[in-house]
């Protein structure tokens, strides 16, 4: 197995425990909403200590329902992923083309460098005769 089959194998696993174990160890059961985000936590902690507060503005969009604001956020990590695959594929194509072109630039600049010699091996050999 190579080193990079290695690291990937091991980033899955780490990725997997992240996402098993809060389930596993029963993380949030005491809660009435286990795994509510961090804004509901924070404004259940606010109303909490101060009941007559009020927000300095309101939100621009408020979806319809709870599922609907689901699905936009998961459309909104979609894209993000997206746009980094699409960049790191990019750098990793740019990377593997200027390779090629290394390679091939100097695969072209041996072969000249041959055709040299034997063509200053050819005069010598003329030469000799």
């Amino acid at each position: 197995m190579s080193r990079n089959a290695k690291i990937n194998t091991l980033l899955l696993l780490i990725v997997a425990a992240l996402a098993v174990l809060p389930l596993a160890l029963g993380l949030g059961d005491d809660e009435k909403e286990p795994f509510a985000g961090a804004d509901a936590q924070a404004e259940t902690a606010i109303t909490e200590i101060k009941p007559d507060y009020e927000p300095w503005f309101s939100p621009l969009y408020e979806p319809p329902s709870g599922e609907v604001e689901s699905a936009l956020f998961a459309l909104q990590a979609a894209l993000g992923a997206g746009v980094l695959a699409y960049y790191f594929g990019l750098r990793k194509g740019r990377r593997q083309g200027a390779e090629i072109a290394r390679a091939e630039g100097a695969g072209t600049e041996k072969a000249a460098t041959d055709k040299a010699a034997d063509a200053e091996s050819g005069r010598a050999e003329t030469e000799q005769v």
